[in-house]
């Protein structure tokens, strides 16, 4: 969603002394905890490739001033959220679990920072775009590179109007219209849809089931530039919450890049002891 000099995001690093830590065990030469060299050769394969999996996850945490969140958990084979193809569309600002995960959703497109991608490289984060044509049409490719990744890319409208003024046909226009651009230049037809400014009407459910997403999502925090802005009372992630935050860089962030953003953001969520999990691991797709 897009709000323009308005919004403000986030930037900040942490530091990478847990990473240090790990270095100078694994580079010892035998010691009485059995995390030197000889130890670790002495370990099953299997072992050995996980230690050095860890290893390599927290080298590439620390390039960017972090430390690794916990690892998400398997998504239930029974998934919380299950779609129709028919009838009225759902409207959801979090996903029903016990597990401690978030949801991190990414909208618009507008800044398209190489460093991102290398970031997302690095950290492997699962993120869910919802990408408005407007301004992803100067590079569709970056956002493939995203995709490529494993991560999905939904519906938010062609020019980012404001939805609940529009007429049942101007806000078809809207979705339907990215709804065909995102299907032909991604290959996969958008499940889901944000409308933007989080602002939907009765026109819009309409719009959007006749134009092929089945569900519209909210959100319950929105990332500022350091910190999270809360929807409900408490100031607090819970599981399953969905998280707002927008491409957007320094001409819009006081400076900040969107990677300084996002590492913010992972420091917000590291903080209360989340793991970020993928949106559509959760979700049920209409059956056919």
């Amino acid at each position: 969603m897009r709000q323009h000099k308005k919004r403000r995001t986030f930037y900040a690093a942490v530091t990478g002394a847990v990473v240090a830590a790990l270095a100078i065990g694994g580079c010892s030469a035998g010691n009485e905890n059995g995390t030197g060299h000889a130890a670790i050769a002495s370990r099953p394969a299997a072992t050995r490739g996980a230690t050095a999996t860890r290893a390599a996850d927290a080298t590439a945490w620390h390039k960017w001033g972090l430390t690794p969140l916990p690892a998400a958990p398997m998504p239930p084979a029974d998934k919380p959220v299950k779609l129709s193809a028919t009838g009225p569309v759902p409207v959801f600002t979090h996903i029903p679990t016990t597990q401690k995960v978030v949801f991190i959703t990414i909208d618009d497109g507008q800044e398209k920072d190489p460093r991102f991608i290398e970031m997302m490289r690095d950290l492997k984060i699962p993120i869910t775009m919802f990408l408005m044509n407007d301004v992803i049409k100067s590079d569709y490719g970056y956002f493939r590179q995203l995709q490529a990744l494993g991560n999905h890319i939904q519906n938010h409208t062609l020019h980012h109007p404001v939805m609940s003024t529009l007429p049942l046909a101007r806000q078809k226009e809207e979705v339907c219209g990215d709804q065909k651009i995102l299907t032909k230049e991604y290959g996969t037809a958008p499940l889901l849809f944000r409308p933007p400014y989080g602002a939907y009407n009765t026109n819009t459910k309409t719009a959007v089931a006749e134009c092929g997403p089945r569900a519209i999502v909210w959100w319950r925090e929105s990332m500022q530039i350091r910190n999270l802005q809360y929807q409900i009372p408490g100031k607090k992630l819970h599981p399953g919450d969905i998280i707002l935050a927008h491409f957007r860089g320094p001409s819009e962030l006081k400076g900040a890049t969107m990677t300084q953003m996002f590492s913010s953001l992972l420091k917000r969520i590291q903080e209360q002891g989340f793991a970020v999990a993928r949106l559509e691991d959760y979700i049920q797709p209409p059956a056919g």
